[in-house]
């Protein structure tokens, strides 16, 4: 079989010793098509962001950019704008012709947290290599907020695939007659194209931009802090909001999409010649998102957008990002929104679960 390898299939790679912990693994670490990484003991504050490079060990590298390390025991702040890397608990003994791909969690994305996983000879973030035996690092830089951490915690997550996975345009064509993935309109180029939604049905809420000046959050707490206090308002009555650079912005997609139970998706860039921006494509989409098997009636994907060099305009129904979609294996044993704990399913425009409801 080639595909995504469903939560059945890591459990069988844990069992044999292909992927260890320093920690026994936890409940619901293990999710339907990933499994969520959790953070060591110790941050190094380093100097800049890094990959090891061919050949080099991540330790070895250290050295250069080191500055100080922090024990992450008993809590310790991450300070906005800075950068550490963190070991993670997580280490892998893959298989020849299985390779990873790792993402940060939804809540993460959504709180600004900038955090990559790399790899001893790694030449790319987030891409580990077919037969990789070895330790994973998180690099971690808050560009919103200040965050608290403590060992244990999961910001990145981790996708086992073998062989050919994603969905070429036909296919996701074919899928699309079959089953229906998006309301409306499909736009399928390389992915499934999603828009903006900047009219909304009621009220005038579009969206969510970031404060600059704000306390620490915590990641322990959940459901705990007031919106206000961390967000402001974007309110529109035309269909069109002005970015400001260097703002980062929670919006929501117009349509609606699932991913059916022997698929996966990843959100990815549209093009980057479509204005002063970039949405930033925290997480992946499990099998049985919004589908009508896990109770969903399709969810719409929220955007977390950062503006670049210069204002932008940005209009109702434009078209600003992708879902890759991915053949599973096989179909997980849980689907996402039906057996395990969904902070997401049939989502709108949501900030991290971290906050209490607008």
């Amino acid at each position: 079989m080639t595909g995504v390898l469903p939560c059945q299939s890591l459990h069988r790679m844990i069992a044999a010793g292909r992927i260890a912990a320093a920690a026994p693994l936890e409940a619901g670490q293990v999710q339907p098509a990933s499994l969520d990484l959790r953070l060591g003991n110790t941050a190094y504050r380093i100097r800049a962001s890094f990959l090891a490079g061919a050949g080099n060990a991540v330790a070895d590298r250290l050295s250069d950019f080191e500055m100080h390390r922090i024990d992450l025991t008993g809590g310790a702040v991450l300070e906005k704008n800075c950068v550490y890397l963190v070991p993670l608990m997580e280490q892998l003994d893959l298989p020849a012709g299985v390779n990873a791909v790792a993402n940060a969690k939804s809540s993460t994305g959504r709180l600004d947290l900038l955090t990559r996983v790399i790899t001893d000879g790694g030449v790319e973030f987030d891409r580990i290599g077919s037969g990789y035996s070895g330790p994973l690092y998180a690099e971690i830089c808050p560009r919103s907020f200040s965050v608290l951490v403590r060992p244990g915690m999961r910001l990145n997550q981790m996708r086992l695939r073998e062989g050919k996975v994603t969905l070429n345009d036909d296919a996701l064509r074919a899928l699309h007659t079959e089953v229906g993935l998006v309301s409306g309109e499909a736009v399928i180029s390389e992915g499934l194209g999603f828009s903006v939604d900047l009219r909304p049905t009621s009220g005038r809420l579009a969206g969510w931009r970031a404060k600059p000046h704000t306390r620490v959050i915590d990641l322990d707490r959940i459901g705990y802090y007031d919106p206000a206090d961390f967000w402001e308002r974007v309110e529109t009555s035309d269909g069109r909001i002005i970015l400001d650079p260097g703002a980062f912005y929670i919006l929501v997609s117009r349509e609606a999409v699932h991913i059916p139970p022997d698929y996966a998706a990843e959100m990815a860039p549209y093009l980057a010649m479509v204005g002063e921006f970039r949405v930033h494509y925290a997480g992946f989409f499990d099998p049985g998102f919004g589908h009508a098997l896990t109770g969903g009636t399709g969810a719409r994907g929220v955007l977390e957008v950062r503006c670049h060099e210069a204002p932008f305009a940005l209009e109702h129904g434009q078209i600003v990002g992708r879902l890759v979609y991915e053949r599973m294996a096989e179909r997980p044993e849980r689907l996402y929104g039906a057996d395990i704990s969904s902070n997401y399913q049939g989502q709108g425009l949501k900030l991290s679960k971290h906050f209490r409801s607008a």
